[in-house]
């Protein structure tokens, strides 16, 4: 592998980043707003889900429910 200056290390890092595509901020709020939205779910699921098992296992061990 060839070695490279400081120098053109950076100029390549430049180029690089010169070609990445960012989103708009539009885009991140969608973005965001939609993975808040799948924590949520999921935070629902798990807690139904648990809500459940704890009633099986409490039915199940004679300790009420």
């Amino acid at each position: 592998m060839a070695k490279i200056s400081p120098a053109e290390f950076l100029k390549q890092v430049r180029q690089e980043g010169a070609k990445v595509t960012w989103p708009t901020r539009k885009e991140t709020a969608v973005t965001t707003g939609m993975v808040f939205f799948m924590v949520f779910i999921a935070a629902l699921f798990f807690f139904v889900v648990d809500q459940i098992l704890n009633w099986g296992v409490r039915f199940v061990l004679g300790l009420g429910g």
